[in-house]
């Protein structure tokens, strides 16, 4: 069995990314890495399917045990990926999605070279500010932040393999997932196929 392959997918806050994972989880069978956090568990959210929640102390056993993939600190609480789920699932052949921010991407990319890295934008600044706002959860000054924010993360865009404009949702998401199967067609990713075929015609 070919092993899986790791997507990774990243982007600014209001670009989609949420939905458009859903989408592909939903659509197409991908696995979805669970994220460890030592944040309480908010109402509604379920252990194992939003969140891996651990205590501080059981979060950090991981780490020193190398059994995170990449992890930070953010607002006084710890989040990873948990190395164990990907592993298995990339095993069994499976796609796994991550969906986590500019610097534990980078951090895959070190340890998974043969990662796919898609960064998800909108087509402009203001369409960013407008769909932030629309979410009406959040103030003028919170959101001015995550433009901010995004300005940073702007910055590290060229790491990524590929990079997705979200202007329509539906155009976006068959974008999504044809670049995922197309990068499957690779040469690099196909050596196991060229190899069975040199060996048929070798035996000719």
């Amino acid at each position: 069995m070919s092993k899986g392959k790791l997507v990774v997918i990243s982007g600014f806050s209001g670009a989609g990314k949420g939905t458009i994972v859903k989408q592909l989880i939903e659509r197409y069978g991908y696995s979805l890495s669970v994220s460890a956090t030592t944040r309480a568990p908010r109402e509604g959210e379920v252990d194992g399917k939003d969140y891996y929640f651990k205590t501080t102390d059981e979060f950090l056993s991981l780490v020193d045990y190398n059994g995170l993939i990449e992890w930070t600190k953010y607002v006084d609480n710890y989040y990873g990926t948990p190395r164990k789920f990907v592993e298995e699932e990339l095993s069994a052949g499976k796609t796994v999605i991550l969906e986590i921010e500019v610097k534990g991407a980078a951090n895959i990319k070190e340890q998974y070279p043969d990662a796919v890295l898609l960064f998800l934008t909108t087509k402009d600044v203001d369409t960013l500010r407008a769909r932030l706002r629309k979410r009406g959860t959040e103030t003028d000054e919170v959101i001015e932040k995550r433009i901010k924010r995004a300005a940073e993360e702007s910055e590290l865009m060229d790491n990524y393999d590929y990079i997705v404009v979200n202007d329509e949702l539906e155009e976006c998401i068959d974008t999504v997932h044809s670049i995922i199967i197309s990068d499957s067609y690779k040469t690099e990713n196909m050596a196991e196929f060229i190899k069975s075929i040199q060996t048929d015609l070798s035996d000719e």
